[in-house]
């Protein structure tokens, strides 16, 4: 039997009958669609979408629509949702031919870099080739199958152009399968010449049929167990490192119990954050660049390094610095045989869950030495201290970041989730923010990509609307993509943005001085007349106004004690609500105990440069390969 359809028509309802399945709980893999149209996609996927709402029935359902203002936007979207269904479900996106589709580029890398899945539907030029060229049409001349959607294969982890309607039942198939597979997920590219959209073909029906894509639990091989377990029996002092693999198999309860049965003290990355709550007995806070001293203490003198649904990024390791015990070993536990052969690890290839329970099985009697389990509480101890110290109010008339964090942090509930993914904030967080809850902290730090924190509060909210969202952005980040604030809004959906003004890049203006470039190009000024640089005085931008342009509401917060009140009041508020605040650009941030491998020039004219180059070499005698 067939049905006939056009290829647009075709893709929606196969999509509607796609699930995913773990544990035994079904769940519709894709329930929506982001997009923008525009020549290439209006008649083809927009009319499937719309013939899908009006004439959906129980048998073949609908595909709801959601409007973005940004089509980077609406694929960042798509990943903070995925994130928060623990890559079970995510949406996919359309776009218009041409800028429309580039513009899902950055969107599509994050997801890639962060193992997320999205599925990107670019419009593309006509597969018939009959009005070349078309608006919006690159013109290559080394071949005319070239279009600018090739940009997408590098950043892709799956990418075909559906040239004919047929080709879209292997491809979509495809697509599924990799959306769905935690080694090979990230964003998966269709690209829908807009001719082809509207083109009907006599689909099979089978093509359309109820199907479950299963997420299975890999077990780990005995010998390879029964290695890593040899491994730590053998270790003095093992350090636990926990990474997003750890909350995506939602392995944080089998975590706590081996680190209690073991007392193996836990550092975690970023995206790990909150798989041991911060006060934990075992827990030791982030590691690396950006971590924490207890962390980065236990990680120099660990001789043997578990590290659980870790990708090991140049962050985490301090670029190869921080684990400095001449013979440390690694036993990798990881989906991925990517990241389990990293460091030339024992590799452990398993689900977390699963492979946590099986060394808990293992180990099992076996204890770390007192010794050591109170020198981990030791360090943690007195870390927690500095970092009171950091978060509490100081003398200046301009709060520093670190206070703002401290006192948001004093007022969420454990289960409010916060949000951010480039800029100083993620450092501050990664060393100051206490986490209980493994979904309270959402930092994209595998792209660290400006501009994805606003969006992000788009899908994060519509993933667990139980849970209040706190969207942490600064002023660089914020005038980088703030429009999906007119999304919330359109959409009902309450999210508080904490827009943090200091008049500059502070991550990047304290990086160029650190590494003696004067914070060159990082402040937000005026144009001097007397240097002929961005050294002036300070520009009359009010972001407070513009966020209530795009329809929030806000409140205008003077100092920590106006913060607390204003943050008080947007949680009692029903709408989209952004807290302004005024800081300290050049506050000093939490103490850093790592290193983060940025290349200072060899040769200079420049006395401050000069000197950062003897700092680098110095740093750099340190790195090292782990073989």
């Amino acid at each position: 039997m067939t049905v006939r359809l056009t290829t647009a028509q075709a893709l929606v309802r196969f999509l509607i009958a796609q699930y995913s399945e773990r544990d035994g709980t079904e769940r519709r893999l894709i329930p929506g669609v982001w997009g923008i149209f525009g020549h290439g996609n209006v008649a083809g996927l927009g009319q499937a979408l719309l013939q899908a709402a009006r004439t959906g029935t129980p048998e073949h359902g609908e595909l709801p629509y959601y409007l973005a203002r940004n089509e980077q936007g609406m694929v960042h979207a798509a990943a903070a949702f995925a994130k928060m269904r623990d890559r079970l479900q995510t949406f996919a996106c359309t776009a218009s031919t041409g800028p429309g589709s580039t513009n899902m580029v950055t969107g599509a890398a994050l997801a890639t870099a962060n193992r997320l899945p999205v599925l990107l539907l670019p419009s593309d030029m006509f597969a018939t080739r009959y009005p070349d060229p078309v608006l919006q049409q690159l013109e290559d001349t080394r071949g005319g199958d070239v279009t600018v959607n090739d940009t997408l294969r590098p950043v892709s982890k799956f990418f075909d152009r559906i040239t004919r309607p047929e080709q879209l039942i292997p491809a979509a198939l495809a697509a599924m399968r990799v959306l769905t597979d935690p080694v090979e997920t990230g964003a998966v590219t269709l690209c829908l010449p807009q001719d082809v959209q509207a083109e009907a073909y006599d689909w099979p029906e089978d093509f359309f049929r109820h199907r479950v894509w299963r997420v299975g639990r890999p077990v780990p091989e005995p010998p390879a167990l029964a290695r890593a377990a040899r491994i730590l029996r053998g270790a003095r002092s093992p350090l636990i490192v926990a990474g997003g693999g750890v909350v995506y198999s939602g392995a944080t309860g089998q975590l706590r119990a081996f680190a209690e049965a073991t007392g193996i003290p836990v550092a975690d990355t970023h995206a790990g954050k909150g798989a041991l709550p911060w006060d934990h007995p075992c827990a030791v806070g982030g590691l690396g660049s950006t971590g924490t001293t207890a962390a980065n203490t236990l990680a120099a003198g660990a001789d043997v390094v578990l590290g659980i649904g870790t990708r090991y990024s140049d962050f985490t390791t301090a670029s190869h610095t921080v684990f400095a015990e001449p013979g440390v070993t690694f036993v990798n536990l990881n989906v991925a045989r990517l990241d389990a052969a990293k460091h030339s690890a024992e590799m452990l290839l398993a689900d977390a869950r699963l492979g946590i329970e099986a060394l808990h099985g293992a180990l099992e009697g076996w204890q770390v030495g007192d010794a050591y389990r109170a020198r981990a509480r030791t360090l943690a101890a007195d870390w927690r201290r500095a970092a009171d110290e950091c978060r509490a109010p100081g003398p200046g008339p301009l709060p520093a970041q670190t206070e703002i964090l401290g006192a948001l942090n004093e007022i969420v509930d454990d289960r409010d989730v916060v949000i951010n993914a480039a800029g100083s904030m993620p450092g501050d967080l990664q060393m100051l923010w206490r986490a209980r809850d493994p979904k309270a902290y959402h930092v994209e730090y595998a792209y660290s990509c400006m501009g994805y924190e606003v969006a992000a509060g788009v899908g994060t909210r519509m993933a667990d609307p139980s849970r209040e969202v706190f969207v942490l952005v600064g002023d660089g980040s914020y005038l980088m993509m703030s429009q999906e604030i007119v999304t919330m809004v359109a959409e009902g959906l309450k999210v508080i943005i904490v827009l943090v003004q200091n008049h500059g890049f502070a991550s990047i203006g304290a990086l160029s001085e650190s590494l003696g470039s004067q914070r060159f190009g990082t402040a937000y000024r005026y144009r001097s007349a007397e240097t002929g640089l961005l050294d002036g005085g300070v520009l009359p931008v009010d972001l407070a106004a513009n966020a209530a342009s795009l329809g929030a509401d806000v409140i205008r917060a003077d100092g920590v004690t106006g913060f607390r009140d204003a943050i008080t009041r947007a949680r009692a508020n029903e709408r989209t609500t952004v807290v302004h605040v005024e800081v300290d650009l050049f506050a000093p941030g939490p103490p850093g105990s790592g290193w983060w491998d940025v290349p200072v020039s060899e040769v200079s004219e420049l006395d401050s440069t000069r000197e950062a180059r003897e700092k680098y070499t110095a740093a750099k005698a340190a790195q090292r390969h782990y073989l």
